[in-house]
């Protein structure tokens, strides 16, 4: 570090260090060329596809990718979304300017020494060369607390312009220090119009495949649709495609067959936009609540190997759980929530079986949906304009003069009682005696009913006289 810094070489190593592309990824002399979802990386902010919300003029992302510091723009960032969204990419546009020198780290393979000696670099590099340095942060999630802790001396002095990535919510994985130093940005997921036009800009520009061979229209819709809102899994797999396509002669066409054999799958013939998507998934709900498994792992299977979000599906099973399954096996719920938190912390390939196991778990429970008809119930009395005031001893009673009005006045608490259970009205007087719910003889609500009957038996038989 000295040598780098000594006073003979100052001006001459500033200089290099000002002209060497940040983040550049050239080979030591070994002459391999970076993947095409590397050499497509945007090098300025107009070539951004995606993200307008984020990259409108004057706002504190373009400030700072376009030259921005100190009190005209954002000191850290902390960018919040989904793999493939722009997060590295963006972090690499704004190391671009002029002056700024860039340097990764990923928080699964870093630890606090390696923060340290960054942020010592880059406060030399900013007071003898007045160079700001851009510290991209993969993975800031998998930091402990004392390692993102290393990070504060850094942002809160602006040695570093930190850019943090993370694919999971930052008000849980990120400690409040940092958090309250950073600009908290949250990226959507890429739309497909929006890979399609990566994908076509690949094919052309020179620092992609320079025109070397062409994308048919269905090709192109097949590789949209595998890459789930993914830019580098679009390209990864344009690049594996179009060396199927080269293997025949120059200036072939992409095909179909050559992107099913790029990804060593069968393309599945499922529009997530369009009618079969639906189709799909109501064959899917339906099946489940026929408690046919063998067809709905089938449909499970149609929409996993389509590359359907996996949390559009743990949602519909989470629904299901609840509108068809019910109290007839309360642990349906649970299973399906365990795996929707499942997908979110293993991931596809993997969290296909989670879901499995939950699709399985549902179809083969008892069914009954007396919950979801209660809650309509419920709901139709509501918009019929029906549900007075709530009854006077049930009102909070907590608040200065609430007792003067009569509040909580008569309450019955109810574990004072035998059994937990007193008569006491709890509905408004205009629906005193009304009854929703009407559980099935099926599953776990099996003995449900003869319990209610005894509970209503015991609330109703004190019912304020209308």
């Amino acid at each position: 570090m000295a040598d780098l810094f000594s006073s003979d070489t100052a001006d001459a190593e500033a200089s290099a260090l000002r002209h060497v592309r940040p983040g550049s990824l050239g080979s030591a002399g070994t002459g391999d060329r970076p993947p095409l979802a590397v050499r497509m990386r945007p090098q300025s902010i107009d070539e951004l596809v995606g993200q307008e919300h984020l990259l409108g003029p004057g706002s504190p992302l373009r400030r700072l990718a376009e030259g921005a510091d100190g009190l005209a723009g954002p000191a850290s960032v902390i960018l919040w979304g989904p793999p493939g969204a722009g997060k590295t990419t963006l972090a690499h546009v704004v190391s671009n300017t002029e002056g700024r020198r860039f340097v990764e780290l990923s928080a699964v393979t870093a630890g606090v020494k390696d923060v340290r000696q960054v942020m010592q670099e880059a406060r030399e590099l900013r007071d003898r060369h007045e160079m700001r340095t851009v510290l991209f942060l993969d993975e800031i999630h998998r930091f402990t607390k004392s390692q993102q802790d290393g990070l504060l001396p850094g942002v809160e002095n602006r040695w570093v312009i930190l850019i943090a990535a993370t694919t999971e919510n930052p008000s849980f994985s990120v400690i409040s220090p940092l958090l309250s130093r950073s600009l908290l940005l949250t990226l959507k997921q890429l739309e497909d119009a929006d890979i399609e036009r990566l994908l076509h800009r690949a094919v052309e520009d020179e620092r992609g495949l320079n025109g070397s061979v062409r994308l048919s229209d269905e090709a192109a819709a097949a590789l949209v649709r595998l890459s789930d809102g993914d830019a580098r899994r679009g390209l990864t797999s344009l690049e594996a495609a179009a060396g199927s396509a080269l293997s025949r002669g120059p200036e072939e066409t992409v095909t179909v067959e050559d992107v099913e054999q790029a990804v060593d799958k069968a393309m599945v013939r499922y529009d997530r936009e369009g009618d079969q998507h639906y189709d799909i998934t109501s064959a899917l709900i339906k099946s489940i609540r026929g408690s046919d498994v063998d067809a709905a792992l089938h449909y499970l299977a149609r929409m996993v190997e389509a590359g359907e979000d996996p949390r559009f599906l743990a949602r519909r099973l989470m629904i299901s759980a609840s509108e068809d399954i019910g109290m007839a096996d309360p642990t349906a719920i649970q299973v399906a929530v365990a795996a929707a938190q499942a997908v979110q912390m293993i991931g596809m390939p993997e969290g296909r079986i989670a879901l499995a196991q939950a699709t399985v778990h549902l179809a083969m429970a008892p069914k009954s949906n007396a919950s979801y008809m209660a809650l309509n119930a419920a709901a139709q009395d509501v918009r019929a304009g029906l549900g007075g005031p709530v009854p006077p001893d049930l009102r909070d009673a907590h608040y200065t003069g609430a007792k003067k009005l009569g509040h909580g006045r008569g309450y019955k608490y109810a574990h004072d009682h035998p059994h937990g259970v007193v008569a006491q009205q709890y509905l408004p007087d205009d629906l005193a005696g009304r009854e929703y719910y009407v559980p099935t003889d099926r599953g776990a609500e099996r003995g449900m009913a003869e319990r209610l009957a005894r509970l209503r038996s015991v609330l109703r038989g004190g019912l304020r006289k209308r």
